[in-house]
């Protein structure tokens, strides 16, 4: 029988695993929680409601909430109509969808029409047994999971004794007599405030978290979420006592087995940080452990009310009293490099020889490190400053260390494995394998970073030659998942059999077991999601006792998830391409005049100004790249990562300070116009007005899904105007500038990752900002559709403005090929310095392109998979041949039997 396991699904699986310990929900797609959510749903903007729920995917919500409750709503139309949209849209259909609605009717509405297995949020017998079980019945059969709340005839449970009796007869009632899966159950047991005042509250934390404890010991299988935020409310305005009672309370409440649930206000410090005399305090409220609990810690508050503990902490030196081994993990731990060279050298003096310090209190600091991280009671970027302490440290050691082996020939030190990373032959992105090289590092492993547009044949050869433990490869564009797959295929020619991880933006889980699990087979692809699984991966792979069984329950996975993915592709309606383009979207062109823009050809754009274009800077990715999951600024004020994001965010604004004053970047651009008319799924641009004489081609795909209701089945060329009416079409090229590899290697010499890191993500989002900032001018001068156009740079981000600039790579047209026309018709290369490599990827990486269309109706989407008979007519178009086709456009190619025949051949 099969683990008794949550799994949800949309596109993809998601599986609750024991490796899971805590679920997020995204939560900006309810109308109650989102003022902006709800507007766009009563001004029925789905597009951009859309976008709202694709902002949520990017940023990491591994389910999203979807609720339409609102008075002036129709509630049950709205979810229908919004559910269907989002299947349509594949990069947001891919995560489960939680249906949240106080209305039985608007629910079964959202089941019958919502893709995968959904969440029900939620059911309960308030209503009594009969409608319980009936709404019980219902979820069953249409393959929903549920959320029970812990509300009877009586009303909400407070005490544990309630909120178990009322679990427990659900729990009975949904697996004993409807046959609910347990494992499809979800309980909500109602959190309460704590310290209100009211001697009956003072047990209502201990009161959730024994309900936990009990639920997940006595009912199988089930799962508990809460909302954490309600805990706390009767300290609203001092934050930063909020702040540690929430991590008190999710610290106890978590080991209890609540895995899952939304936190949406206050803080979370790292639970072994809080003042000591604060978290004594707020564990006599959370556990109620003394009658005057609630006066205590009203009398200690106001000494954290303002700038927190935060702020106290960083200017407390008292730990400069402590023993040399607990100051050299305090420094560790909290990222602190002022005192770290004088420290090591005395831990030099004291130590019989130089690698015993490495060992001893540095190696004693990274494991609490690591033990912190694990427990996620730290956060990537508090991880990466922790190595930048490490590093610094070694190097002082490093002179005395290479003297002591010149002498007398010392021995090196001990590492848990040697690991070799690498981005992939023509991809030029970094960061995130820097990352997860900077966590690996602080956990023992010796990392070989061979860095970036790296060919199969070398990393094979420093691998043999370093007789390396595992290899790691990393890439963001799509034609380096090719690039994998032919790496995996070296490997199993030439006989290997060391461990192969693979990682990066563009990868997946799926990709992995389809295509690169079995090109090799005498060793195990892996696929690790972020950084902070890379550790246990490594460790699992690399210990002899665990190994075998771990690979070989890998290989067991990847197997049903490849064999589950064929038969999903299988199941799935697409139409001929003679069809799809006969649904094609129809605009009424004869209702629209196309703008002339203000030039045609291209221009150079030079009169960037750093201050100015930090200004659009879209810093939700910027958490993002450091592993850190909300939306800005929300995310300052996160439960979980608050404290960890408001440090971030400050050294990005010192370091952004720096960049802007020092002229760090030097910007460029390059932006273009054409007469433009679509022919047939592609759009010709002409050399002048008379349209006469063509000057270049840009190749569209078209979606070939089946829709509902009516939707078209569209291509870009569907925005553009048809023969007869004078459209145009821009295109553009912006880059922050080459210099962020030299400022990011300085950093890198003197073992700041940390800075080299900031440096690379800053620079991302200076030529994202640049696009931004673009974009704004073409709408408003260049071109001047929208001449009167009036966001500010905060509303741009929430694309509401008329107009889009899809690129070459990206899910409205994914041959990144399509770039080498851009490129040549903006003469790039000689504009911005910009240059493309073999597999597409520009660089610097620091760069964005793309092309401008104006119409009010466009909108962005994603081709999906396409069939074979498009990517042979696509061929044609390109003058291509199908297997040059099936090379770029292997990532929306359905997995055809063809295919499947030439992989069998080459494997």
């Amino acid at each position: 029988m099969p683990d008794r396991l949550l799994r949800l699904s949309g596109l993809e699986p998601f599986v609750l695993t024991p490796d899971i310990p805590f679920v997020n929900i995204g939560e900006r797609t309810n109308v109650t929680g989102s003022a902006r959510f709800r507007k766009l749903v009563k001004n029925r903007d789905y597009a951009a409601a859309l976008e709202v729920a694709r902002d949520q995917v990017e940023n990491g919500a591994q389910i999203i909430d979807i609720n339409m409750d609102e008075g002036l709503i129709d509630s049950k139309a709205a979810m229908v109509e919004y559910l269907n949209l989002l299947a349509a849209e594949p990069d947001i259909a891919r995560v489960p969808v939680m249906i949240d609605s106080s209305k039985w009717e608007v629910i079964e509405a959202g089941l019958k029409c919502v893709q995968g297995k959904p969440v029900v949020n939620s059911i309960s017998m308030k209503e009594g047994e009969d409608q319980f079980r009936q709404q019980a019945r219902l979820c069953l059969a249409y393959g929903a999971a549920v959320v029970v709340m812990a509300f009877d005839e009586q009303g909400q449970a407070g005490t544990c004794a309630r909120k178990i009796q009322i679990c427990e007869r659900a729990y009975r009632i949904l697996v004993d007599e409807v046959g609910f899966p347990p494992e499809d159950i979800i309980f909500d047991p109602n959190i309460f405030a704590v310290a209100t005042g009211i001697e009956e509250h003072n047990n209502y934390g201990v009161d959730f978290i024994e309900a936990t404890r009990w639920i997940r010991a006595n009912l199988p299988h089930a799962h508990v979420s809460g909302g954490v935020s309600n805990l706390s409310f009767s300290f609203r305005g001092n934050e930063p006592v909020r702040e540690a009672m929430h991590a008190v309370f999710l610290y106890h409440a978590i080991q209890a087995g609540m895995d899952m649930g939304i936190v949406n206000a206050g803080q979370l410090a790292v639970y072994d940080q809080i003042d000591p005399d604060l978290r004594e305090a707020c564990e006599d409220v959370v556990l109620n452990r003394r009658d005057d609990g609630t006066e205590r810690l009203l009398e200690i508050a106001e000494r954290f009310r303002g700038d927190g503990t935060g702020a106290k902490r960083e200017k407390d030196l008292s730990w400069r009293e402590w023993p040399l081994e607990k100051r050299l993990e305090h420094a560790l731990v909290n990222g602190i490099t002022e005192f770290i060279e004088a420290d090591t050298e005395e831990a030099r003096q004291a130590a019989t020889r130089p690698l015993h310090v490495i060992e001893g209190p540095l190696m004693a600091g990274m494991n609490v490190v690591g033990d912190l991280f694990g427990a996620g009671k730290m956060f990537l970027p508090q991880v990466v400053k922790s190595a930048r302490v490490m590093k610094q440290a070694v190097a002082v050691l490093l002179p005395y260390m290479e003297e002591e082996k010149r002498l007398s020939g010392g021995t090196e030190r001990e590492t848990a494995g040697k690991i070799l990373m690498a981005t992939v032959k023509g991809d030029v992105h970094d960061i995130g394998k820097n990352i997860v090289g900077v966590v690996l590092a602080c956990n023992n492993f010796e990392v070989i970073d061979l860095g970036v547009m790296v060919p199969a044949q070398k990393i094979l050869q420093v691998a043999r030659d370093e007789k390396v433990d595992i290899i790691g490869l990393s890439g963001l564009i799509t034609p380096s998942l090719d690039e994998m797959v032919h790496m995996a295929s070296e490997m199993e020619r030439e006989g290997l059999d060391i461990p192969l991880l693979i990682g990066g933006a563009t990868t997946s889980k799926i990709h992995t077991a389809v295509k690169i699990a079995p090109r090799y087979t005498k060793g195990a692809a892996v696929y690790v999601t972020d950084a902070s699984r890379a550790v246990g991966v490594a460790s699992s792979l690399l210990n002899a006792g665990q190994k075998d069984a771990y690979i070989d329950g890998i290989r067991a996975d990847y197997a049903a998830v490849a064999d589950k993915h064929e038969r999903s592709e299988a199941s799935k309606s697409r139409l001929p391409l003679a069809k799809a383009r006969a649904n094609a979207l129809k605009i009424d062109w004869s209702a629209y005049a196309p703008t002339a823009p203000s030039f045609t050809g291209t221009r150079v754009i030079e009169d960037w100004d750093l201050a100015e274009i930090a200004r659009y800077i879209d810093w939700t990715p910027f958490f993002q790249t450091w592993e850190l999951k909300g939306v800005y600024p929300r995310i300052l004020e996160d439960e979980r990562q608050g404290e960890a994001a408001r440090q971030l965010f400050e050294e990005a604004q010192e370091m952004l300070a720096r960049i802007i004053e020092g002229g760090w970047f030097k910007p460029r651009a390059v932006v273009g116009f054409w007469p433009a008319n679509a022919t047939g799924d592609d759009v010709q641009l002409f050399t002048g007005a008379d349209r006469t004489e063509v000057l270049a081609t840009l190749h569209m795909l078209r979606q070939q899904v089946t829709k509902r209701n009516g939707r078209p089945n569209v291509a870009l060329s569907d925005f553009v105007a048809p023969a007869g009416i004078p459209d145009h079409v821009g295109g553009f090229v912006v880059t922050a500038g080459p210099e962020e590899s030299e400022i990011s290697a300085r950093y890198e010499r003197a073992n700041d990752d940390y800075g080299a890191i900031m440096v690379k993500a800053l620079a991302d989002r200076f030529a994202e900002a640049m696009a931004e900032m673009l974009h704004e001018r073409v709408r408003r001068d260049y071109w001047g559709y929208v001449p009167d156009e009036a966001y500010t740079p905060a509303e741009l981000i929430g694309e509401a403005f008329s107009g889009i600039r899809p690129a070459p790579g990206y899910p409205a047209q994914p041959d990144h090929t399509e770039k080498l026309t851009l490129f040549k018709l903006l003469d790039a290369e000689a504009a911005t310095g910009v240059e493309l490599t073999e597999s597409m990827a520009m660089w610097p990486g620091s760069s964005v392109s793309g092309l401008y269309i104006g119409h009010p109706d466009s909108y962005y989407f994603g081709v999906a998979k396409i069939e074979e008979d498009q990517a042979r007519d696509y061929a044609d178009r390109k003058g291509w041949s199908l297997d040059e086709a099936e090379r770029w456009l292997a990532p929306v190619l359905n997995y055809t039997k063809r295919q499947a025949a030439a992989d069998a051949d080459a494997a």
